[in-house]
């Protein structure tokens, strides 16, 4: 089994791919068959093979995951070839609505309310001819990270991130970040943000995650598309590389592309203690998350603002949006084999290994009942 990631549009034109047998991320190290083996128990020997393609399109912070999974999968289903392009999430929601991909990955669930003139649940509702689910699948840790050669440590709370990433603090001895880091040497070089400029759905939750929890420093409403100051770089990797090539440089990014790039994280506090960011600390954060769909659409409401001790609060949940009923029905066992895979113990707990958080048990055992579902 190997990805390939095919192009945009209808056409789908292949632009690379990796062979399972022996090869990994193209950037990012252990994230393809390098940590595979961990998962290839249980969860790959009963794995319901097909002979097939399935195409997907969406959030590139799920990427390193995704082909973990399809890694794992691949060495008993030699038959299957999936296909995923990280264009990132509003990309893969348009892709799938356009019917131009079997489903799509993406870092905040379908719209239920109009935005530039569309309802993106009702839109792809439209396109299946039956309800779309949001199925979380990928706990993605948000990392504040920063290049600040000297400072190991560093703690922001969210009124000061939000400050950073709006530009009114420049410098990192800045008084406001100097007060919740005692002890350590601040130095006076200039801040330099980097955000993504593709539409995103991790600038979205990071945007949630400032709204909620700043006392009102960040004003403006999230959304996909950057608002604050800085400069744009395409995609995960985008950021990351801009971050690691700039002393001062600081971003938003998921754990994994900051773990991958040797970037500092900060802690953060939220009003209950510098937290840390661990699997541990993220999995408390998603337990708390509240329910926001009903039946099998497992849309969940996190709480950014939370002040309870130990639980990291910047994350973004990864969701596979499926048609609950294909027009195809044999593409609906092919998404069904390859998302069961996905959801199991053995894959979410091999997924830590590569920056991410397996979803908590209770969230986990709901994906798989909307997975077996599926038809």
């Amino acid at each position: 089994m190997k990805i390939q990631r095919f192009g945009q549009v209808a056409a789908l034109a292949l632009v690379g791919s990796i062979a399972l047998a022996g090869c990994g991320s193209d950037n990012n190290a252990g994230a393809g068959a390098g940590a595979s083996g961990s998962a290839s128990g249980s969860a790959s020997a009963s794995a319901d093979c097909f002979e097939g393609t399935l195409n997907a399109e969406g959030s590139s912070a799920q990427k390193n995951a995704f082909e973990e999974a399809a890694a794992s999968f691949g060495e008993v289903c030699s038959g299957a070839t999936v296909n995923y392009n990280p264009t990132g999430s509003g990309a893969g929601i348009k892709q799938f609505i356009a019917g131009q991909v079997d489903f799509a990955g993406s870092d905040s669930a379908l719209k239920t309310e109009e935005k530039d003139g569309v309802v993106e649940a009702d839109a792809a509702a439209a396109y299946c001819g039956s309800p779309a689910w949001n199925l979380p699948m990928v706990t993605g840790p948000i990392a504040i990270s920063y290049n600040l050669p000297g400072v190991d440590k560093l703690t922001l709370t969210p009124a000061v991130a939000a400050d950073i990433f709006k530009g009114t603090i420049t410098t990192w001895n800045d008084p406001k970040i100097a007060a919740v880091n005692s002890g350590v040497q601040l130095p006076s070089t200039a801040i330099k943000v980097f955000f993504r400029s593709d539409e995103s759905g991790t600038t979205e939750n990071f945007t949630k995650y400032l709204e909620a929890a700043s006392g009102g420093v960040w004003t403006d409403e999230p959304s996909k598309k950057w608002t604050g100051k800085g400069e744009g770089k395409e995609k995960s990797a985008g950021v990351a590389e801009g971050v690691k090539s700039t002393e001062g440089g600081i971003t938003y990014v998921e754990w994994s592309y900051a773990k991958d790039n040797d970037l500092g994280i900060a802690q953060v506090d939220n009003g209950g203690g510098a937290v840390e960011l661990t699997g541990e600390s993220v999995g408390k954060a998603v337990e708390a998350a509240e329910a926001a769909g009903e039946g099998n659409d497992l849309r969940l409401k996190l709480d950014y603002a939370t002040k309870e001790a130990g639980a990291y609060p910047i994350l973004l949940v990864t969701y596979e949006i499926v048609c609950s009923k294909n027009k195809d029905a044999e593409k609906g066992k092919q998404i069904k084999a390859f998302l069961s895979h996905f959801a199991s113990a053995d894959v979410q707990k091999s997924l830590e290994e590569i920056g991410y958080a397996p979803l908590p048990a209770s969230v986990q055992t709901k994906v798989e009942a909307a997975i077996e579902a599926i038809s």
